[in-house]
């Protein structure tokens, strides 16, 4: 299944804008061209759902989602009102001058209706609460669980990370559980931008791990699965200063990797879930549990590693073969990791060098 990409979500909100504009015209104002309320929705909607995703105005949306839910209630109430008043005002100016338009007065266009206001708030609130209820489930589970992919057992082969925070026993005894969940809170929204770069998705956290996969394939193609893992420690490393400002220490990451055929199926009832059965599961994180045994920070599987064309910039080590618990055979385990990176030297000044040598004789 082809993940959407930003691009295309972001044209299809705005089609699902402009089609509700559209019915909206043909209910309130028949007989009027269906671009007017189209172009209106548009306008009004989009920036809405910008604020909304945290796209424009993201240091106000940060501010107002720390208050207490009553409060953030009417903030943001009064902010989609002021939004949407722009944009209304903004598409009767460009209908007006194209003369889709005739109004009476200049309140017609700067003013909007009560009624306008109540419908284009009713449809952003149907479209904030989709978009809210596929973050929750994972882009991939909610289209899946969409379309029903899975509502029949599926076997498929799929690539698994599990990256797990070491040193997290010892940080909640010394800061509480309370401070212990605010950093693994800060540390999985960390993970979730490299994650969509390299087009995996996060399909659980259990503890202090989070659980990512990808369809074999996906994962494998330019060597993503393994480029994700490196962009999350490069992103802890160069945001070091900050998490020790915040926290007192920068996060310290164990991680492995391991691919295979696994059953995919939607299970539950009144809470539905799409879960994943099988040896690579366990595989992958019998295979995490053997980075602090061997000393090494990420680890991956021979028989994925042989699969994948890794990038110049990361060495591999191979451990040789290892028992890992609950599996009958042994399994070969490789080690990555990114090569040190070298200072240049100052760059040859031929001119310099001569007005040096110049200046001895």
């Amino acid at each position: 299944m082809r993940e959407i990409s930003p691009t295309e979500n972001w044209l299809l909100i705005t089609l699902g804008m402009a089609l509700s504009g559209v019915i909206y015209g043909l209910i309130a104002f028949p007989g009027e061209p269906l671009i007017i309320g189209a172009v209106f929705a548009v306008f009004m909607g989009v920036p809405m759902i910008a604020f909304e995703r945290r796209i424009l105005f993201r240091p106000l949306y940060r501010r107002i989602e720390r208050l207490p839910t009553f409060a953030y209630i009417l903030v943001a109430l009064v902010i989609y009102e002021i939004l949407m008043s722009v944009g209304y005002a903004a598409a009767a100016l460009l209908m007006w001058s194209l003369r889709f338009i005739e109004p009476e007065s200049l309140t017609d266009i700067l003013v909007m209706p009560f009624h306008v206001f109540l419908y284009a708030l009713a449809v952003c609130a149907l479209i904030v609460f989709i978009l809210r209820v596929r973050d929750l489930l994972g882009r991939q589970v909610f289209t899946s669980m969409l379309i029903s992919r899975y509502r029949r057992p599926v076997k498929e082969e799929r690539v698994f990370l599990f990256i797990d925070l070491a040193d997290s026993t010892a940080f909640a005894e010394k800061h509480g559980d309370l401070r212990a969940q605010e950093y693994l809170k800060a540390l999985f929204a960390a993970f979730a931008e490299p994650v969509r770069r390299h087009k995996g998705a996060i399909d659980d956290y259990v503890g202090d791990a989070a659980i990512i996969t990808w369809p074999l394939e996906r994962g494998v193609k330019f060597a993503r699965c393994v480029r994700c893992v490196f962009d999350i420690l490069d992103d802890i490393e160069a945001n070091a200063a900050t998490w020790r400002k915040n926290f007192g220490q920068a996060p310290r990451l164990r991680a492995a990797l391991h691919g295979g055929f696994i059953i995919t199926a939607e299970i539950g009832v009144d809470h539905h879930k799409i879960t994943f059965f099988g040896d690579t599961v366990n595989t992958t994180a019998r295979l995490e549990s053997l980075c602090k045994s061997l000393g090494r920070q990420v680890l991956i599987s021979t028989e994925l590693a042989q699969r994948i064309k890794l990038p110049e910039t990361i060495e591999i080590e191979d451990l040789g073969d290892h028992a890992v618990k609950g599996r009958g055979q042994v399994l070969g385990v490789m080690a990555l990791k990114q090569q040190e990176k070298v200072e240049m030297a100052p760059a040859f000044d031929l001119r310099a060098d001569l007005s040096h040598c110049a200046l001895l004789l």
